[in-house]
């Protein structure tokens, strides 16, 4: 399928990373224009310490409505959310996000696996996910539950990434559908 045509079907994209990944999206995001034809959702590795000055970042480099997300927010085509520090971030089937404390996984919380995976259940085979640069496996488990529900998945070229242990992880476990440095993400996500 052309790459046009995944964004056409798509109704979230989800974009995860940990170390590194933060350059990644203060590129992609100024160039991404209005009206988006998905809800933009991203899941960074953050300490409970994290400035919340990250969305406040974000949102200076986009035109578009970034928030950072609260218990029970509707998800909104055309929106970009951030996960919370300290709180696993999950789409529910009512069409809200929901926040969890529980447990860390991969010693992460937000983990990308939890968000991604909650993702497939909702979204199917209109979910792009786009795992970016970081240094643990976090994010395959869900790329895989992505790609199982029949959605699209894409990693970050390792060689671009920061650290490219995250999205090599990826592509050694799964047949991945995309490979990507950041011009050709934007190419793919406008």
């Amino acid at each position: 399928m052309a790459e046009n045509e995944v964004i056409k079907g798509c109704k979230a994209v989800l974009i995860g990373g940990s170390t590194g990944s933060i350059d990644v999206l203060l590129s992609l995001l100024p160039a991404l224009r209005s009206p988006l034809p998905y809800a933009l959702i991203i899941v960074l590795h953050r300490k409970n310490t994290a400035d919340s000055n990250l969305a406040n970042l974000f949102a200076l480099k986009t035109s578009i409505s970034l928030v950072e997300v609260d218990d029970k927010d509707p998800i909104v085509p055309g929106n970009i959310y951030l996960a919370p520090a300290d709180y696993h971030l999950l789409l529910e089937q009512d069409g809200t996000f929901s926040l969890d404390d529980s447990e860390k996984i991969n010693y992460s919380r937000p983990s990308i696996d939890v968000t991604f995976e909650s993702a497939a259940d909702v979204y199917g085979p209109s979910l792009l996910g786009i795992l970016l640069s970081g240094a643990n496996a976090d994010g395959t488990n869900g790329l895989k539950a992505i790609k199982k529900a029949g959605g699209y998945i894409a990693v970050q070229q390792p060689e671009s990434a920061q650290v490219g242990f995250m999205p090599r992880q990826a592509m050694l476990t799964m047949p991945v559908d995309y490979v990507l440095d950041v011009s050709e993400m934007i190419t793919l996500l406008t």
